[in-house]
């Protein structure tokens, strides 16, 4: 995902009503920009943080500009816009970067499986031999703890999450092929875990869906303001 003019950068004031965010640039212009994600952005928002952002070249929009990336604990950055996630996963199994992930023979978004839509699928549209849903993980540590590299999800309770993995378990258990990716837009990211200590159930769930078959990725993220690219695969940590 290349960025041609580069992403802009500004310094976050602060984000507020969920989908905003108000920056000030090098120049003192004050800014209000779109903020593309819903979820709690735990340790993804600290006063003052230098960010990145796009322009839609768009004057009719309300809000132009769009928050992408900012500048977290231990100097790493973190991708922020949700609505990328899906795109880079598309991206690199487009490029057959993805062992175990080929395109040969379609490469589909947003595919319906009996009253579940998936982030992607592979194989024919209507009967496709893979389902993958694909989560943004940003989750790392704070300014106060150790830069250990491992990056969790998910960063708030979350009942949709939790429906997803109900669901793959069932693609599993009616013979199909299911899996879960975490794009990790966390450039320090070495490896990824559940998050137990926000979302216990959560992390049951995914314990039960790698044990009935459900196949785990976890991938990390370049970031720079001219492109946002997965770069190599990290280990994944379920204790057990």
């Amino acid at each position: 995902m290349r960025f041609a003019p580069p992403l802009q950068q500004g310094y976050l004031i602060r984000r507020y009503k969920r989908f905003l965010a108000d920056v000030e640039l090098e120049t003192g212009e004050l800014l209000t920009l779109h903020c593309p994600n819903t979820g709690s952005m735990k340790h993804c928002q600290p006063e003052g943080a230098e960010i990145l952002f796009s322009d839609s070249n768009n004057p009719k929009r309300k809000y132009q500009y769009t928050w992408e990336a900012v500048r977290v604990a231990h100097g790493h950055w973190a991708g922020i816009n949700t609505s990328r996630t899906n795109e880079l996963v598309h991206e690199a199994i487009e490029a057959e970067m993805v062992p175990g992930l080929k395109p040969t023979g379609g490469l589909h978004r947003e595919v319906t499986w009996r009253d579940a839509r998936f982030d992607l699928a592979l194989g024919d549209r209507d009967f496709p031999h893979t389902l993958i849903e694909v989560k943004n993980v940003t989750l790392g540590p704070g300014p106060d703890e150790p830069d250990d590299g491992i990056i969790a999800f998910p960063d708030a309770i979350t009942e949709r999450g939790r429906k997803h993995l109900r669901t793959l378990i069932e693609v599993v258990r009616a013979g199909g092929r299911a899996v879960l990716f975490f794009c990790v837009q966390h450039t320090g990211a070495q490896a990824v875990r559940p998050a137990d200590e926000i979302d216990s159930e959560y992390g049951q769930l995914l314990r039960e869906a790698m044990d009935c078959g459900v196949e785990v990725h976890a991938w990390r993220t370049t970031i720079t303001p001219d492109l946002f690219a997965l770069d190599e695969p990290i280990q994944i940590k379920v204790e057990r």
